[in-house]
């Protein structure tokens, strides 16, 4: 099948590589010229763990192309995605549709033939009809339908979870357009589910399904600061459970706060929906609320540290919001550092992917280390922000021997507190009640 693919972000470049992979012809557009010649130069524009050597393979054997011609992604195509940002208003926080719109209305004149527009964007509930409307009155003769095919890929997994759905889900009003996307993913049919709903139920499965997972995250944290107090170890909470089948191991991870660039912008998103058709939802109102909250007393908590430190050096171990990916958009890591900074603080940062793109947030408020012993280097504290595994694996005591003072603020729980307090290291992580050199 020929795919048109508009966008190449985290989900449009993913997604692409994934369909060439599959034996499709694969044409993806985009705006940014400079963006388009390097990936037709074989040079990616994002990290995405598994993705470099499955783009360059398909790449060469020419079933995946990147153009900034519309007309050459459309024209012919069976279907097409839409997969651009949908960035929070400014004002109301609500699903910024611009994007979205401005791509269906180019699209309109360049569709032969019948043509699938699917929508991979998270956008609200009723878009798809406001994006059908678009497109007729654009082009009145076009043969075409619009279904919604929500994207659940984890950024720093999104390869994986390409080729090992939980579920793909369809949202369509027309048996003409599911029966095209069904040949699509028919590679899938006999390993995953494929739940075939309405186009507004699909929409809406996107959003409430990001949402829950947001408050499973800030359930879990909260349950840590209590973990703190009580004297348990949220770890074997966590663990315990995890192992009822109603709940689940995954998202109870104790940390900072959930970001990057869905959780944030669509619990505003659903938010604003709910209380748009008269149906808030109160336990998504407080998840975005504490979520902040969480990220500011973490920066607290750094700051409490050094408070007899008036020049005191911080050493930032990640900037990405999790690890795997190198997006820094909505990172907590990124908040709690300039919350630091407001501080006047000195502060020198490493992340193994995530450099290019904090600095380009950050500039030149922050030092930039080439490794992570380089930004311990005569810290007063250590702060790591982001579960990469080499984090897990530092050697303790080396850090012991480079830094300035011994204080370590583990806030993802990547190291043996044993280990570290044996060694002299003042020592705090997240939901164990491990303060000071003891225990």
């Amino acid at each position: 099948m020929k795919i048109g693919i508009i966008g190449t972000g985290y989900v449009g470049l993913p997604t692409g590589v994934g369909l060439a992979e599959l034996g499709n012809t694969v044409i993806c557009v985009d705006k940014i010229k400079e963006k388009i010649d390097a990936l037709n130069a074989g040079k990616l524009t994002l990290y995405e763990d598994g993705l470099e050597e499955m783009f360059a393979e398909n790449l060469k054997s020419g079933r995946l192309k990147f153009t900034t011609d519309m007309r050459q992604a459309v024209a012919d195509a069976d279907v097409v995605l839409l997969a651009v940002g949908t960035p929070p208003h400014p004002i109301t926080q609500e699903a910024d549709l611009q994007y979205i719109y401005a791509a269906a209305s180019e699209l309109a004149d360049y569709l032969t033939g019948y043509t699938v527009i699917a929508t991979k964007s998270t956008v609200p509930v009723g878009t798809g009809d406001q994006i059908e409307q678009l497109v007729r009155q654009q082009n009145p003769t076009a043969q075409f339908d619009v279904v919604s095919l929500p994207e659940f890929l984890r950024e720093g997994f999104a390869i994986h979870d390409f080729f090992h759905p939980d579920r793909i889900v369809i949202g369509s009003n027309s048996s003409q357009a599911l029966e095209v996307m069904q040949k699509l993913y028919q590679p899938f049919a006999d390993k995953t589910k494929i739940l075939c709903v309405s186009r507004r139920s699909s929409e809406a499965i996107k959003y409430a399904s990001n949402a829950f997972l947001a408050m499973k995250i800030h359930y879990i944290n909260e349950m840590a600061d209590f973990c703190e107090k009580a004297g348990a170890d949220v770890r074997e909470v966590a663990l315990g459970m995890g192992l009822d089948s109603r709940i689940g191991n995954r998202f109870l991870n104790a940390g900072l706060g959930f970001g990057g660039s869905c959780f944030p912008k669509d619990t505003m998103a659903m938010a604003h929906m709910a209380r748009a058709v008269g149906a808030p939802i109160e336990l998504i109102e407080t998840t975005i609320i504490g979520n902040k909250k969480r990220k500011q007393r973490m920066a607290e908590r750094v700051l409490a540290t050094l408070k007899d430190m008036p020049h005191a050096r911080i050493a930032i171990w990640g900037l990405a919001f999790k690890n795997g990916t190198d997006d820094c958009r909505q990172s907590p890591a990124i908040d709690i550092i300039n919350e630091l900074l407001d501080k006047k603080s000195d502060i020198v940062a490493y992340d193994p992917k995530a450099m290019t793109t904090a600095r380009k947030i950050l500039g030149d408020k922050i030092a930039y280390a080439d490794d992570m012993y380089a930004a311990a280097k005569n810290a007063d504290v250590l702060v790591i922000l982001t579960e990469w595994p080499q984090f897990a694996d530092a050697d303790l005591t080396h850090l012991a021997k480079i830094m300035r003072r011994q204080k370590i603020l583990d806030f993802r729980n990547m190291l043996k507190a044993e280990d570290a307090l044996k060694l002299g290291f003042e020592y705090q992580c997240i939901g164990r009640s491990i303060t000071l050199q003891g225990e």
